[in-house]
């Protein structure tokens, strides 16, 4: 965990339960971790594009798992330049700060998508079941990542 991180989750929550976001325009991508054990399992995907139906089901994902902070995939080029999407989920990552008051963290994104599709195309999954599965599998690679990250510091 950085050093902003540890500082805000606090003293007593070191062993935070932590949700990732996988954003997208149409579904987010949810996936839970803790610091203690630090590995990420796919959660949901929150289906729609209206803002309060969104937040409505975040609210009841904060409210069950009862987060310490909270990681945003951030897109970028696969040369790791801003595109249009990285707009947006830096506003959803910001909604999120306001909202729940929690520390949210940004994480590289890039090619998470498309791991999450192979490594469904892999496990046999296919289809439908895949495209429902990708987006929260996408956020279990973004917090794995981040959790690895923090580890290597």
């Amino acid at each position: 965990m950085n050093a902003t991180t540890k500082a805000a989750i606090a003293p007593a929550a070191q062993h935070a339960t932590v949700l990732a976001f996988d954003f997208g325009t149409r579904r987010i991508g949810v996936a839970v971790g803790n610091t203690a054990v630090r590995i990420a399992h796919p959660l949901t995907t929150v289906v729609g594009e209206a803002n309060a139906l969104r937040f409505a089901a975040i609210d009841a994902l904060v409210a069950q798992w009862e987060p310490g902070a909270l990681v945003v995939g951030r897109p970028l080029t696969e040369d790791g330049a801003l595109q249009d999407m990285t707009a947006r989920a830096e506003r959803f990552a910001r909604q999120l700060e306001g909202r729940y008051g929690l520390p949210v963290t940004r994480a590289d994104e890039r090619f998470t998508s498309r791991a999450a599709a192979t490594a469904l195309g892999e496990a046999g999954v296919h289809g439908r079941a895949r495209a429902a599965a990708k987006d929260e599998v996408a956020a279990q690679l973004i917090l794995q990542s981040w959790f690895d990250e923090q580890d290597s510091r």
